[in-house]
Parts: C-alpha cells; sequence; structure tokens
C-alpha cells in the first residue's frame, strides 16, 4: 500500500513539474514576442524615462543610468545632453549607436545639497526620429547632513 501512494505521489509530483516547465516556456516565448517598436530612421526607446532616487544620505553616490535602444533602422547619434541646473551633470555616448544596440545616458546629481528634495531634467538632443529632444527625469529627497556637536570646554 505505501509504495502505491509513493508511485501515485512521485506521479503527482512529474505532471505538476511537467506543467511549470510547460507554463515557464508558454510565458517565455509569450515574452518574446513582445516586440519593440520599429522606426524609419534612428530611434531611441528608454527602459525608463524618470529615474527615482528614492531618499539617499547626504553626500552620497549620485551615479545613475537612463538606458535605451535604438529601435530605428539607422545609427542614432547623440548630438548633447544638457542638466537642468549645475548640480545635475549627463554625460552621453561619443559613437553612433547602431540599430538594435543599446546605449546609455549618465547622470550624476550632486547630492551634498542636503535636506531637500529635487526634481531636474535631463535633455538629450539626438537625430532620433520625432524626438530630437528627449527630456528625462531625475528626482528623489537628500537627507540633512548629520551635523557633528563637538564638546565645548569650560
Amino acid at each position: 500500500m505505501k509504495k502505491i501512494i509513493l508511485l501515485a505521489a512521485l506521479v503527482a509530483f512529474g505532471v505538476t513539474n511537467s506543467n511549470a516547465q510547460t507554463a515557464k516556456k508558454v510565458a517565455t516565448k509569450a515574452a518574446a514576442k513582445v516586440e519593440t517598436p520599429k522606426v524609419d530612421g534612428p530611434g531611441m526607446l528608454f527602459e525608463n524615462e524618470t529615474i527615482d532616487y528614492g531618499t539617499v544620505p547626504a553626500n552620497s553616490d549620485g551615479k545613475r543610468e537612463f538606458v535605451f535602444v535604438n529601435n530605428g533602422t539607422k545609427p542614432l547619434i547623440i548630438e548633447s545632453t544638457q542638466g537642468s541646473c549645475g548640480c545635475t551633470v549627463p554625460s552621453k555616448p561619443e559613437k553612433p549607436i547602431q540599430p538594435g544596440e543599446r546605449g546609455v545616458i549618465g547622470v550624476k546629481y550632486d547630492t551634498s545639497r542636503a535636506g531637500q528634495s529635487f526634481q531636474k531634467t535631463v535633455t538629450v538632443k539626438s537625430n532620433a526620429v520625432g524626438q530630437e529632444n528627449k527630456v528625462l527625469t531625475i528626482k528623489g529627497n537628500v537627507l540633512p547632513a548629520e551635523t557633528k556637536v563637538e564638546p565645548t570646554k569650560s
């Protein structure tokens, strides 16, 4: 009797495991069918157009990255990147991004500006069709710097 129950359990597990693997394959195929919209000419499609730093300590690492793909048929050239103020310093790829390739727009926010919320923009100028001037956003909150209190001598 124990052998029958054990055999039934193994068969049930095998079927369940098989179903799980089949479901995973179907989900993977469905995800693969979601295609990036194509553009005739250079294209620029960002994974995310807003970066939320959340709440960060004062003087912490302010570097982040906007990742994009050239979803066009011609090379994408990033001509310039400009932050909305001196506290937001962007960087750009120097070489053209070929069709289907990924690129990165780096941005560094000056987190020494402590104790305040921020929302800044980065303007990307490129040869992307319909997006010659793309505006990206960073936002977050920088905690106040810790103040050290020196003991007073009397």
